[in-house]
């Protein structure tokens, strides 16, 4: 009997090695705690199955049967992935143990499933935790002592049979608990070891939020984005660190920076991917990343988009230099990133929305009671009461139509239409001031009239066109707005042919830099940061101007309308 403790014992050598082996496995380590799909399970029963009758070719031929370990990796698939896993892996082993034949070989078989899905059973009901070596030692015992019972019960002739159960019971039973004890604590400190891991990273990610938290409350730029980059190569070892909007590059961290440059449009279809669905993109080699540069140093990645008011505005993405190098740690580090940066810019979005509002109420109410607007507009308005009466009674009414627009106006969507006439009231006041010296023009193309957009956008444009375009020039001009369709996109110009701007000015403007102007408008920063928020990246503000020549202003924004109205009787119809 000695010499057959000794060959089970290198058969359960040989088969802890596979274990290590298998337990080392990404996949393995992402698919044995819980198989969701059908193909992880498929895979986990083939895995534990094909171990299982690795254990029997492994095995030695005695009175006619064979004394092997085909259970331990049977009754360990089945405590680790349940009922299904261990009856499977158990079935698959059997099966395979039933063509061999044999005056045991149905009795085997059986056993075989029996074992696997017993095992699968209490795994269930036991944590992975629960299943200390004890435990495991006592349940592949168990599990032996069941077949040494069904080989007694199935096996013809009884004496036979009787007899091999004297021969390889004991040291069945015992070498085969032994081995499931080993083989379930070297999956336990594979479990142990990739907890450990996700603890490291969840700790590095909630490091890298506490310190990126006060850069991305104010929003997401080009030199804010490269400052969390750098933060996040700085806190991990991956190969490069990039951060981008919908369109470009804002920031790249570490390898392939010389080619993924900042302001350059987005050069991999991985990212456009992402982007255009909404997903979490993973690209494991050089060809589904998609870099357009040869022997790009990048060889996976990782892109999570990032979003802000439902909508995606860019997106992190992490990289690695090896084929296939991002781990199941590395994609739930990247997840829990990307929804942390996510809040955060979420948030960062509602303070500037108070900001923007409590400002537009505020500038509101100045332009109210602006007093060199309401001096200069009651001196015409005091003018025409002796010259033409009626016309001085249309002025106080625009003024007053004004002052109400700018109140009611400020933080919702109107229709064209609507800003339109909040323009007229404003440009009507202007126009008497100054007579001739200033025209007016609109040119809506039909079908646009209806369409939506912030209030108080237009007035402030059309604003800044008068008082710092048309009204330096001694000869006055002309300001015209123009309204066009172009598919499902607003597009506003409102254009002047004024003094226009010098190019340092015109710079400084389109970068989003605060420039000092006079006047009661909510300005041109303002108008553009409300689109932002409003439209989420969607919307558009761009300014061209020449010095003496003119500026024209154009917004596109998504092209939405008002809901039609029900009618009681529509409702009872």
């Amino acid at each position: 009997m000695f010499w057959l403790f000794q060959h089970l014992a290198q058969d359960i050598s040989l088969i802890v090695t596979v274990a290590y082996i298998v337990s080392r496995t990404r996949w393995f380590k992402r698919a044995w705690r819980n198989p969701k799909t059908i193909r992880e399970q498929l895979a986990l029963i083939l895995v534990f199955g094909g171990i299982g009758i690795f254990g029997t070719y492994t095995g030695v031929y005695v009175k006619g049967a064979l004394a092997n370990s085909r259970v331990v990796g049977v009754a360990v698939g089945g405590l680790l992935g349940g009922p299904l896993i261990g009856g499977g892996a158990g079935l698959l082993a059997g099966t395979h143990r039933l063509l061999l034949g044999g005056f045991t070989g149905w009795a085997c078989g059986i056993a075989t499933f029996l074992e696997g899905t017993v095992a699968g059973l209490i795994g269930q009901r036991v944590a992975l935790r629960g299943l200390t070596w004890r435990t495991c030692l006592l349940l592949g015992m168990a599990d032996e002592v069941l077949q040494m019972l069904i080989i007694l019960l199935l096996a013809r002739p009884f004496s036979a049979a009787w007899d091999l159960v004297r021969t390889i019971g004991m040291p069945m039973i015992v070498l085969n608990g032994v081995g499931i004890a080993i083989f379930a604590g070297i999956v336990q400190s594979s479990a142990a070891e990739a907890e450990r891991s996700g603890a490291v990273q969840a700790q590095k990610a909630l490091q890298i939020a506490s310190r990126t938290l006060p850069i991305l409350r104010h929003g997401l730029t080009a030199e804010r984005a490269r400052e969390v980059a750098r933060i996040i190569y700085e806190q991990t070892d991956l190969t490069a660190v990039a951060l981008t909007d919908r369109e470009k590059i804002l920031a790249h961290i570490g390898a392939g920076a010389d080619h993924h440059q900042v302001g350059h449009a987005i050069r991999t279809r991985a990212t456009r991917q992402a982007i255009a669905h909404g997903e979490l993109t993973l690209a494991p080699t050089p060809s589904d990343i998609g870099c357009s540069v040869q022997n790009c140093p990048l060889a996976s990645a990782l892109v999570v988009p990032l979003r802000r008011g439902g909508h995606v505005i860019g997106s992190l993405k992490i990289y690695r230099d090896k084929p296939g190098g991002m781990s199941p740690v590395d994609w739930e580090f990247g997840a829990g990133l990307g929804m942390l940066f996510s809040t955060q810019l979420e948030l960062a979005a509602l303070e500037e929305r108070s900001r923007l509002v409590s400002k537009a109420e505020l500038r509101a109410l100045q332009a109210q009671i602006n007093p060199h607007f309401l001096f200069n507009a009651l001196n015409t308005i005091v003018a025409f009461c002796r010259i033409d009466p009626e016309k001085a009674r249309h002025l106080l009414l625009q003024l007053s139509e004004l002052f109400r627009k700018n109140l009611r106006n400020g933080d919702k969507l109107v229709t064209l239409r609507q800003e339109l006439e909040h323009v007229r009231a404003y440009a009507a006041i202007e126009q008497a001031r100054f007579g001739d010296r200033l025209i007016v023009v609109e040119k809506i193309a039909p079908g646009t009239a209806e369409c939506l957009l912030p209030g108080l956008t237009l007035q402030p444009l059309v604003e800044n066109a008068i008082k710092h375009g048309i009204y330096p020039r001694k000869e006055g001009g002309t300001v015209t707005i123009e309204a066009a369709a172009d598919g499902n996109v607003l597009e506003v110009q409102i254009k002047d042919n004024g003094v226009g701007m010098p190019a340092k000015r015109l710079s400084r403007l389109r970068t989003g830099a605060q420039v000092p102007t006079s006047g009661a408008g909510i300005g041109l920063q303002n108008v553009a940061q409300r689109l932002e928020y409003t439209y989420a990246g969607q919307a558009a503000l761009l300014l061209d101007s020449e010095e003496n020549a003119g500026t024209t202003v154009t917004l596109r924004i998504p092209c939405s309308h008002p809901r039609p109205q029900v009618t009681k009787e529509q409702l009872t119809k």
